[in-house]
């Protein structure tokens, strides 16, 4: 899906998070009816299309469980009508990925925030580049940092992993696939992170595209000729607008699954040598997926083969947190 936002900004209303004070954020940071400037999220031609209102749902969320009855510290040490300037750098080289939920956070909480972008997602940052400058009401900058820096960090780690998955192939006819082992509830942007790193969305659930694994085949178990073929033909009459994929253990279920008329084969754990036979096997009536145990090392010779696409759990599973800071001046 290609990724659009639609209209020239989204209104949000701040949300009434009690403070124990006998205020809420709204009175506390004035953050009355606001416009978020426009953005684009989506650097490649297609990926997961996110929405303004998901955006705004999940940095409200977020800021609803770290503020929870108030910022006390906040409230105690800073005056009500101080502002500042800060920084968000990067402590490290990564690829950015976030940043409109980073704004979002800060601007939900006071109108005032302004930000100036320096790097857009999809870009890619050296140690010490700054990524985006930010000026407004002291007391909402530090309250919505962390929610912040949460999101972006999160994010640019998905997309800088990726990134190194989506470089190592360089050069082949592959490219770098997502899976479904993402955090829960956070399935969308992380598939929109993969694709500021350069890699691709599989589906993007059970309902948008149908893939025939060894479990469903097995309640297909003696099925004429084969369970592959039964299984595509059955996908087929249910739903024919979707796309069909069926993974194949083996030469010869690669073979059922190429003249069944399956879309994709997934190639699963097999080895260099079985994927290139697989490969030659299909001949171009399917493409083709390479799955399981890729890794950072792997993942060269995988593309060698001839695969059309390599899917890479760990690139949403384990991405760990790239180090990004905001510095006050």
């Amino acid at each position: 899906m290609k990724f659009k936002i639609a209209g020239s900004g989204f209104g949000v209303a701040a949300q009434n998070v009690p403070t124990g004070q006998g205020q809420t954020l709204k009175g506390i940071y004035d953050g009355s009816f606001f416009l978020l400037p426009p953005f684009s999220l989506c650097p490649h031609s297609a990926c997961v299309e996110l929405t303004n209102d998901e955006i705004r749902q999940a940095v409200r969320a977020a800021l609803t469980e770290d503020i929870g009855s108030g910022d006390a510290t906040t409230l105690a040490m800073v005056p009500a009508d101080s502002v500042i300037t800060a920084v968000m750098r990067a402590r490290e080289p990564l690829v950015v990925a976030g940043i409109a939920f980073s704004e979002a956070a800060f601007h939900e909480l006071s109108p005032e925030v302004r930000f100036e972008r320096v790097l857009s997602d999809g870009q890619r940052a050296k140690e010490g580049e700054t990524l985006l400058k930010i000026s407004g009401p002291t007391r909402a900058l530090l309250t919505a940092e962390r929610v912040a820096l949460n999101f972006v960090q999160r994010l640019s780690g998905v997309a800088t992993l990726t990134a190194q998955f989506v470089d190592a192939i360089r050069g082949t006819r592959a490219n770098i696939l997502d899976t479904r082992k993402t955090t829960p509830g956070w399935r969308r942007f992380e598939k929109y992170a993969v694709t500021c790193g350069g890699g691709k969305n599989h589906r993007i659930g059970l309902y948008d595209m149908i893939l025939i694994k060894d479990n469903h085949l097995a309640a297909l178990k003696g099925e004429s000729p084969n369970a592959i073929a039964a299984a595509v033909h059955r996908a087929r009459e249910q739903f024919p607008k979707l796309k069909v994929e069926v993974e194949a253990d083996t030469l010869e279920q690669v073979v059922q699954a190429a003249e069944a008329g399956a879309d994709f084969i997934l190639l699963d754990n097999m080895t260099p040598i079985q994927l290139r036979l697989a490969v030659q096997k299909i001949d171009g009536r399917a493409k083709t997926e390479a799955s399981g145990g890729v890794n950072l090392g792997s993942v060269r010779v995988i593309a060698e083969t001839g695969v059309d696409f390599i899917s890479v759990g760990a690139i949403t599973h384990s991405a760990r947190a790239v180090d990004i800071g905001l510095d006050f001046e």
